[in-house]
């Protein structure tokens, strides 16, 4: 019986010829990210249990981004504790305030994600690094701490799910829209502990920023993980970015790999989706939902706040006034400064933005964009809970950076398509 891509990765890391959905596994890990919130905690663990040490100073990739620039004092604190422990044990990748950004972002832009890796982070969106062909998935402070300290983890090895991705993308619609469409369809636990795997010729026309939207989200289905086959894309992608330029393992799903579930979308078919509150799950055609007014854009994020998502909405903003609070966060400084020599800046500029240093702050609650009571903010995140950015009476309505944009010009969720 043949294997996924994800089997495959899971058998190779764990020293056997091959692995089935349901079986334990001990596994080695190639890379483990940290950030500011969950880290310090596993730091506690380890020095609690006289297990303060790292597997490997040159496999473990440190950014403070969900509070940075610190935001108060307790902010502070976790940033000095993770540059201390940074400097104590000579991690050779840390990315401190000045070079730090939103980690699903940095990691891939500095060359740290390789295919055929399994890799772990302490935040529930490193399911991103999937669409390298690689297995990531996030976990909490406890496991975090364990793979630090040893560099192995125990998986339960997932069923997998298939998307058939079908058809070229019609005007005004991006693979955000994609995949809020999935989640509509299956649901917040639609992928419950399960992988996600996402083919087909719709992925042939998207940018690798395009396809990190995608498996970003895997988490939103309650997906175990994200993924998807290295093409042509992947390796320009990777020449152009890899610290180490060594070979790396391509795999690809056995023409008899098994699958819990296949679903065929047809992307030709969709529409600009918003997904209104308080779940991913709950998305909408814009044709349903153009014309209900909002008090915050937010286009940024681990999500959609990479360069190609900067400039979707700089097309829809140049010449143009935003009519609410609009607020621009670029996911790492290289971003930054690649939109500023762009003249990105200007435009959101001349429009009445307000321009961020890359942050995490405004997706999970933390500052830099918090809603007030009765609020409603249509945003670029990934998540859209109750109380997700501020107040638990605001409301957040997910979408494209093309919506986003748009929306903020006229005040109200709106379609992109007829500014693009």
């Amino acid at each position: 019986m043949g294997m996924t891509i994800t089997e495959k990765i899971l058998a190779a890391h764990s020293g056997r010829d091959a692995v089935r959905p349901g079986e334990l596994i001990d596994a080695r890990l190639d890379v483990i990210m940290c950030h500011d919130v969950t880290t310090p905690p596993a730091i506690s663990m380890l020095a609690a249990k006289g297990l303060d040490r790292v597997f490997d100073a040159e496999k473990i990739v440190v950014t403070p981004d969900h509070f940075q620039p610190a935001k108060d004092i307790a902010s502070a604190e976790l940033h000095k504790r993770l540059d201390r422990w940074c400097k104590k044990h000579r991690i050779k990748h840390y990315y401190p305030l000045g070079r730090s950004g939103v980690c699903h972002a940095l990691l891939p832009e500095q060359g740290h994600i390789r295919p055929g890796e399994l890799i772990i982070g302490g935040d529930s969106h490193t399911c991103t690094y999937g669409a390298f062909g690689a297995f990531s998935t996030g976990v909490g402070s406890t496991d975090l701490a364990a793979g630090i300290a040893i560099g192995r983890l125990w998986f339960k090895v997932p069923e997998s799910m298939k998307f058939v991705l079908k058809g070229k993308l019609p005007h005004g619609v991006y693979s955000k829209d994609v995949i809020l469409e999935i989640i509509r369809r299956i649901g917040t636990d639609g992928a419950r502990y399960r992988a996600m795997e996402f083919v087909g010729d719709t992925l042939a026309d998207m940018s690798m920023e395009a396809r990190m939207t995608i498996t970003n989200m895997a988490i939103e289905a309650g997906g175990k993980n994200g993924i998807m086959p290295v093409d042509d894309i992947t390796r320009d992608y990777l020449d152009a970015r890899l610290k180490n330029k060594s070979g790396y393992t391509e795999y690809e799903s056995d023409a008899d790999a098994e699958y819990i579930q296949v679903d065929e979308v047809d992307c030709l078919a969709l529409a600009p989706m918003v997904a209104m509150p308080h779940l991913p799950s709950n998305g909408r055609p814009i044709d349903q939902v153009a014309g209900l007014a909002m008090d915050q854009a937010y286009i940024g994020s681990c999500t959609n706040g990479r360069i190609e998502d900067l400039r979707i909405a700089a097309k829809i903003l140049h010449g143009r006034k935003v009519t609410i609070r609009t607020i621009i966060v670029p996911a790492t400084p290289a971003i930054w400064k690649q939109a500023a020599d762009e003249k990105l800046f200007d435009v959101f500029y001349d429009a009445g933005c307000v321009i961020s240093a890359p942050t995490c702050g405004a997706c999970l609650g933390g500052f830099m964009g918090i809603l007030a009571e009765d609020e409603k903010c249509v945003s670029t995140t990934n998540r859209n809970f109750v109380g997700r950015m501020g107040h638990p009476a605001s409301e957040v309505y997910l979408a494209s950076p093309a919506t986003a944009a748009a929306s903020s010009v006229e005040g109200k969720l709106a379609d992109p398509r007829k500014y693009l």
